[in-house]
This record gives C-alpha cells, structure tokens and sequence, in this order.
C-alpha cells in the first residue's frame, strides 16, 4: 500500500516534530490536537521551524509554502478518515493510548496503519484494545 497521507493525533513536541517532518518529506500530513490553543501552539512551532531554517538558507522560501500548503490542523478526529497512516503521539499516558486507538480504528479507512510513537509505556500491555488495524511500536516511513 502506498502511503500519501498521514495523520498524527497530537500536536506537541513530538507530534509536531513528526507531523513536521511527514509534510517536508511531501506527505498530506493532518495534525489533531485537543483543543484549539494546543493546536495553534503547535502548528506556530512548526511555522517557526520552517522560518528559522528559510532565514538560515537551508530551505526556500517555496519550500516553507510548499510544506504549509501540505500540513493541515484540525480538532476532529474524523479528519484522519482518508489517512493511510495514523501515527499517535499524545501524551504518554496509557489510559488516553488506549481510549484512542478504538476510536482511530473505526475512523481509519481499511487498511491504513495506525502506529504509536509512545517510549516509556508497555505497548504490549495494551493488546487488550479490540483493534482491527495494524499497530506497530514504530515507523519506518521513509523521511
């Protein structure tokens, strides 16, 4: 299957880096937070990002529009429904993890692959979730 957009549910340092990094490697990246100011908090790190290194000469300023143009915000998780990839990074409370992925799993269109980007937690205490995708404990996206 071919990946062209990804999704990430959650907006801060992580997320962001990753929803960052998913949009300048020419994916349609949807990035989900909580609330509105998270959201606006994130995406104005991720445009600062972009601008320090267009200032810096590593990218042009076409870059920096092209990246926007392929990053996009939202508050509504029904916003990853065409996604072919689902990468969670919210906070690492496994609690939250496990309430997420069900609802992700009927959102996702068939097929897609939900994945999570959780470091401190035990992902394999909880295979408990009833999840008809795939989860996987890291990508291999090729950024």
């Amino acid at each position: 299957m071919a990946i062209r957009n990804v999704g990430v549910a959650g907006c801060g340092l992580m997320g962001g880096g990753i929803a960052q990094t998913c949009a300048q490697s020419g994916y349609e990246t949807v990035v989900r937070e909580v609330n509105q100011q998270l959201l606006d908090k994130g995406m104005a790190r991720i445009y600062e990002a972009w601008d320090m290194l267009a200032g810096k000469g590593k990218i042009t300023r076409g870059q920096v529009n092209e990246y926007r143009a392929r990053l996009h915000g939202t508050l509504d998780l029904a916003d990853f429904a065409d996604c072919d990839l689902v990468i969670e990074a919210v906070i690492e409370n496994m609690e939250e993890k496990l309430r997420l992925f069900p609802v992700l799993d009927h959102i996702v269109k068939p097929g897609a692959l939900l994945l999570t980007n959780t470091s401190s937690l035990r992902w394999v205490q909880s295979r408990n979730a009833p999840i008809k995708s795939v989860a996987f404990t890291s990508s291999t996206l090729p950024l």
